[in-house]
C-alpha cells in the first residue's frame, strides 16, 4: 500500500481496520475510496506472504469430505490460485464440485456488467484485470473523525464480495445452488448472519457456542459427522449441498 498506492504507513493500520468492518475486505474498500489498482497484483501480493508450508495434508478432512453424499463447493472472496493452491496443500483438490471465488463475482473480461450472471465460468475467468480509475481519494479516517460519521454516505465498491448479501445470492444463482437446501460453512460471524439472511442453514466453524444466525457451531469442522449426522443418513437427507468459505478449512493451519 505504500509502494503501489502511496498511502502514508501512519495510515494504514486505521486505514485497513475501517476498509475490512465497512466493506468485507481491505481490497475492496480501497476500490471503494477511489484506489486503482491491479486485481492479481493485489492478490499475488496479499497471498504471497502466506506460510502455505503450515498447511499438510489433511487425510480425516478428505475422507469425510468424499464420504458426504451431496454437492460441496468452495465459496471464498479469495482468488483462484489461492483457493486451489490451499485445498492442493489440503490434499483436498478433488473433494470439490467446483470454486465460487474472486473472480466469479468479479469477471474481469468485461468492461460493463452483464445482464445475464449464469454466464460467468463456475471457476471465474482467467482474463487480465480490469483498472478503473478515481481522480479522487475519500478519506474514510477523516469521515469516521466526524461526531456524526456513519457508513450510509460511504462510496460504494464496484467489487463483489462477502458478506454482502447480493454476493452470496449471485454465487448461489452462478452454482445453481438452492438456498433452503444447503448448509453454509463458515468462520466469519458476519458472513454467517448473510448467508441465513438469504435463506441459508449455516455452520460456524470455530467456534463451539452458536451466535445469531448461526443454526450450527463446529470448534472443528472435523466433528462434522457427529455435529450433523444426518447428512449420511440417506433418508433423512433434506439438503442437496454444502458452500464452504475456504478458511474453514485453512484458518488453522494458516493462523
Amino acid at each position: 500500500m505504500i509502494e503501489k498506492l502511496g498511502v502514508e504507513e501512519s495510515k494504514i493500520p486505521d486505514l485497513c481496520d475501517l476498509l475490512y468492518k465497512n466493506y468485507g475486505t481491505t481490497m475492496s474498500g480501497l476500490r471503494a475510496i477511489g484506489y486503482d489498482f491491479d486485481y492479481d497484483e493485489y492478490h499475488s501480493f496479499v497471498h504471497g506472504r502466506l506460510p502455505y508450508e503450515n498447511l499438510k495434508p489433511d487425510p480425516v478432512l478428505r475422507s469425510l469430505l468424499l464420504s458426504l453424499p451431496i454437492r460441496k463447493v468452495i465459496f471464498t472472496n479469495a482468488d483462484r490460485v489461492h483457493a486451489v493452491k490451499a485445498l492442493t496443500k489440503l490434499g483436498l483438490e478433488d473433494c470439490f464440485e467446483g470454486i465460487l471465488c474472486f473472480e466469479t463475482l468479479n469477471p474481469t473480461h468485461k468492461n460493463t456488467a452483464s445482464d445475464d450472471e449464469d454466464d460467468i465460468e463456475f471457476l471465474g475467468s482467467t482474463e487480465p484485470s480490469r483498472r478503473c480509475s478515481n481522480p479522487e481519494i475519500f478519506d474514510i479516517i477523516a469521515h469516521f473523525l466526524k461526531p456524526d460519521a456513519g457508513s450510509a454516505n460511504l462510496p460504494k465498491t464496484p467489487i463483489i464480495c462477502k458478506p454482502s448479501e447480493s454476493a452470496i445470492e449471485r454465487a448461489l444463482k452462478i452454482a445453481n445452488i438452492d438456498p433452503h437446501r444447503t448448509l453454509f460453512f463458515e468462520d466469519s460471524v458476519r458472513n454467517i448472519q448473510s448467508g441465513k439472511r438469504v435463506g441459508l442453514d449455516t455452520v460456524l466453524v470455530g467456534k463451539s457456542q452458536r451466535v445469531k444466525g448461526s443454526d450450527y457451531a463446529l470448534e472443528s469442522i472435523h466433528n462434522l459427522r457427529e455435529a450433523i449426522p444426518e447428512l449420511w443418513e440417506g433418508d433423512k437427507v433434506t439438503y442437496t449441498g454444502v458452500a464452504v468459505e475456504a478458511a474453514s478449512v485453512t484458518a488453522y493451519s494458516l493462523a
